[in-house]
């Protein structure tokens, strides 16, 4: 099938495109909100703009695909293969990507508010600048990603890996005000990463192994250390 035939048959009303080889395709700036794209072969396809809201790429293949501005808001990702693939500017906003591989993958200024990460592999994936997030990264694997100047405030990263992980200038704190979400770090692996003047105001870092990590000139009013192991091998106590 290709895009001419799913272009029209979506415009009749269909929205079941189960297993679909589109590999190298080009699909930009087109609506398939509420679509069914599991197991769809997506890799090195051009979908730049186009609005995927609301559907469903369980388990998809979306390897170096470029998504650049794509609206992927509420859809379905799980387990979704989006290794090297280019989400700059993607509205990701309480997308499902639990378990999805994204490593190399670029999510420069993407919008991941509320977005579920939880046990994805996010290797030397490239997060900067990006809105404010409420993401759930529990359990993600982060090592050597590029977090700076993130804004991860009140983000969920309890038990995730950021071995070797920059965070230089990153915000994952705030100072509280009622109704408020912290940024929970607890159980975290941070050995290693670069936590440079970043803000971890309220920060939780119970049980999280911070040895060798670079804190200077970060920001550290009220973080919450309890059983932590410190830059310099210690426990907080």
């Amino acid at each position: 099938m290709n895009v001419d035939e799913i272009i029209k048959r979506y415009t009749a009303g269909e929205r079941n495109f189960q297993r679909l080889n589109l590999q190298d395709a080009e699909l930009t700036n087109a609506n398939l909100e509420n679509a069914d794209f599991s197991y769809a072969d997506l890799r090195q396809t051009r979908l730049g703009k186009t609005n995927f809201s609301q559907s469903c790429l369980r388990q998809a293949d979306l390897s170096e695909a470029i998504l650049w501005g794509i609206d992927l808001s509420s859809a379905d990702l799980y387990r979704a293969i989006l290794r090297e693939a280019d989400l700059t500017g993607a509205k990701l906003v309480s997308t499902k990507l639990d378990q999805a591989n994204l490593i190399k993958a670029s999510l420069c200024g993407a919008n991941l508010h509320g977005a579920k990460l939880s046990s994805s592999l996010l290797i030397k994936a490239d997060l900067r600048p990006s809105s404010n997030q409420r993401t759930d990264l529990g359990y993600a694997v982060l090592t050597e990603a590029d977090l700076s100047y993130a804004d991860l405030r009140a983000a969920t990263l309890h038990h995730a890996n950021l071995d070797d992980a920059k965070l230089c200038r990153a915000n994952l704190g705030q100072i509280l005000l009622w109704g408020d979400l912290t940024t929970d770090l607890t159980g975290a692996s941070l050995k290693n990463a670069d936590l440079s003047y970043t803000n971890l105001n309220n920060v939780i870092f119970r049980n999280a192994n911070l040895q060798g990590a670079d804190l200077t000139g970060a920001i550290l009013t009220d973080t919450d250390f309890q059983g932590a192991i410190m830059p310099d091998g210690t426990i907080f106590r």
